[in-house]
């Protein structure tokens, strides 16, 4: 929708502006005027302000006039309601965005950090991008581009062998009615990458309770489930790490609690020292 109004309103501001160039250049030719008086008519004119200082006196430089407020003036109301049409719009998505992240900080609480901790311990080469995640007060933009930039090329590791598939189902199962009522916000609508994060974390949940003994799994089967994890790995670190991005420049009182328990800082404590 917003793509449309901009497409709209940069055909509007156009047609406006070559308007005004051809009124200036047709109304120096018909009537005489300087470059300056030309152009303040024309502006004063399709702009519905009409102070009456410059007028035309020709015949022609009064059709030439009546030509310039029918056409001038609906292209210059266009324009004023696209510009307005824009504003609210973003304003509204600004609005939803904001809901959408208090609806990530909330995943976050109930889910995603017990997870965070939980794939973590099962990736033998976290330890290789464990300093990386260890976000602090002093980062910038380029930061957080950085890391993410980093992560996009980490093979994220998960040794299945390790992995307490029965915790971790007991562990989604419970939290089963709190993503469910995530999936169907249609706030998320909005954020792909974090849509694609709960489906990710749902399919592991979906592929372990299908399971009736996940303690005699067959090796191409374990394999199965490593690449599910996985995938639900790659999801929440990144997303993560955009909340914590989205907390630094926003809300600095969420952000200090956020490094304050960041699951990868080995001396993080909630006790401001």
């Amino acid at each position: 929708m917003m793509h449309a109004i901009k497409t709209r309103l940069k055909i509007l501001l156009i047609v406006f502006f070559t308007l005004i160039i051809a009124g200036t250049i047709g109304f120096m030719a018909i009537e005489g005027r300087s470059f300056i008086d030309a152009a303040y008519f024309v502006i004063v004119t399709v702009a519905t302000v009409g102070y009456g200082d410059i007028h035309p006196v020709t015949p022609a430089g009064k059709l030439f006039t009546m030509v310039l407020v029918v056409t001038g003036v609906g292209i210059f109301l266009g324009v004023i309601a696209n510009v307005t049409e824009i504003m609210l719009a973003r304003r509204e998505v600004e609005s939803r965005m904001e809901k959408l992240n208090m609806v990530i900080g909330v995943f976050f609480s109930e889910v995603g950090m017990k997870l965070l901790s939980t794939f973590t311990g099962y990736d033998p080469n976290f330890e290789k991008i464990r300093e990386e995640l260890i976000v602090k007060a002093t980062w910038t933009d380029e930061n957080f581009l950085t890391v993410s930039k980093d992560l996009k090329n980490y093979d994220y590791g998960v040794d299945i062998h390790l992995v307490d598939l029965e915790g971790m189902r007991t562990f989604l199962l419970d939290k089963r009615g709190f993503l469910l009522g995530l999936l169907e916000n249609p706030v998320l609508l909005e954020h792909q990458s974090f849509t694609d994060l709960l489906r990710a974390v749902f399919h592991v949940l979906e592929e372990l309770s299908s399971r009736d003994n996940l303690t005699d799994l067959p090796e191409s089967d374990k394999a199965h489930l490593t690449g599910d994890i996985k995938r639900a790995y790659n999801f929440l670190i990144n997303e993560w790490l955009d909340y914590m991005k989205y907390l630094k420049n926003n809300y600095p009182y969420l952000f200090s609690l956020a490094m304050r328990t960041n699951p990868f800082d080995r001396s993080a404590s909630i006790i401001v020292k």
